[in-house]
């Protein structure tokens, strides 16, 4: 009767790190643009996002997807591609 981790988006790291490089912005500029959430990232835990160590929240990922244009579902959907370009950027 242990506990077993629920299950996570495979590809959702990599989302995450291909949206903020897409936003050309750093790590610390990504938690900065999203310190309005309650309990805001900082900067490391965005590096832990992107690497799949640590889950994100979904105040986190909501923030990101309207930061970038994408729908959530497409950020955590592992069938779901990313767009090549962001929606809205030149």
């Amino acid at each position: 009767m242990g506990q077993s981790a629920r299950p996570r988006p495979k590809r959702l790291a990599a989302k995450l790190r291909q949206v903020r490089l897409q936003l050309n912005l750093t790590q610390e500029q990504l938690a900065h643009a999203v310190s309005h959430i309650p309990s805001p990232p900082q900067s490391g835990h965005v590096s832990e996002f992107e690497n799949g160590r640590r889950e994100p929240s979904l105040l986190f990922l909501l923030a990101v997807s309207r930061l970038s244009g994408i729908p959530m579902e497409t950020l955590v959907d592992d069938e779901e591609e990313l767009p090549n370009k962001l929606p809205g950027s030149r």
